[in-house]
């Protein structure tokens, strides 16, 4: 089989391998894939691309970005297979929503801030087709999100109405609590302004950072003392893991 003409654009070639993946003389891998066995891959890449742009690593990006798209390819040539939607069908939805959701860009609506723009939003996913409509303020926040991310969203919506409060119950299991002051974390960092997730994966990144530094110092200590077959290393003996603070500490000048 050969590839798509070089000369097509990138997306109808993207679509056309696709199909020929999938195609009887294609992959047996992806032919045996469904939507359900795919789910995972799409959070995996999103991950992906999450540490790529973390580390302002463009490359990367371009790559990881391309593999989300590929994702998003992949589920709409299975919908094709089925008759149920297909690529043209996934874009023109999202097409008609932007145009919806942003009438002060492509209507009369006159706005002048973000926070009028969010209102706005609400208002239209409340007026909006059956699957926008919702019941409860809390519905729509996905189920496979992290906890942390999951809390953060729920004391989001919850601090656009008065009556909403944390729980208060009386003390219960050493877990339950620590469950509780996570969840208190949570909404301290949202009261400040920020994302208790954010938060915890910048100081993932300082300790980690932290332990790699000790760990290679050790290496680099018990590589000296091995070396030395009849003379004594000078110094202490290799260090556990110290603390972060004085890990870091050895970093600055």
């Amino acid at each position: 089989m050969k590839p798509p003409d070089p000369a097509l654009p990138a997306l109808d070639r993207l679509l056309k391998i696709m199909a020929a993946l999938r195609s009887p003389e294609g992959c047996p891998w992806d032919r045996e894939q469904n939507h359900h066995s795919l789910r995972f891959h799409a959070v995996e890449e999103v991950y992906e691309l999450m540490d790529a742009i973390e580390a302002n690593d463009e490359p990367a990006m371009i790559e990881e970005l391309g593999d989300v798209l590929l994702q998003v390819v992949f589920h709409c040539q299975l919908g094709k297979e089925r008759e149920a939607f297909d690529f043209e069908r996934v874009c023109l939805a999202i097409v008609d929503k932007l145009i919806r959701r942003h009438p002060h860009v492509f209507g009369e609506v006159r706005i002048e801030s973000t926070e009028q723009v969010l209102r706005q939003w609400e208002e239209i996913k409340n007026a909006g087709p059956g699957s926008e409509k919702r019941a409860s303020v809390f519905d729509g926040i996905p189920r496979r999100l992290p906890a942390l991310q999951y809390a953060d969203e729920l004391i989001k919506r919850a601090r656009k109405n008065p009556d909403f409060a944390p729980l208060s119950d009386p003390e219960t299991s050493p877990a339950e609590n620590l469950g509780k002051a996570l969840f208190a974390l949570t909404q301290a960092a949202r009261q400040q302004g920020t994302s208790a997730e954010d938060l915890l994966r910048q100081e993932n990144r300082r300790q980690e950072r932290a332990w790699r530094l000790a760990e290679n110092k050790r290496r680099r200590a018990r590589s000296a003392f091995n070396s030395s077959s009849s003379e004594k290393v000078s110094g202490d003996p290799p260090a556990p893991f110290g603390s972060v603070d004085a890990t870091e500490k050895s970093r600055r000048p």
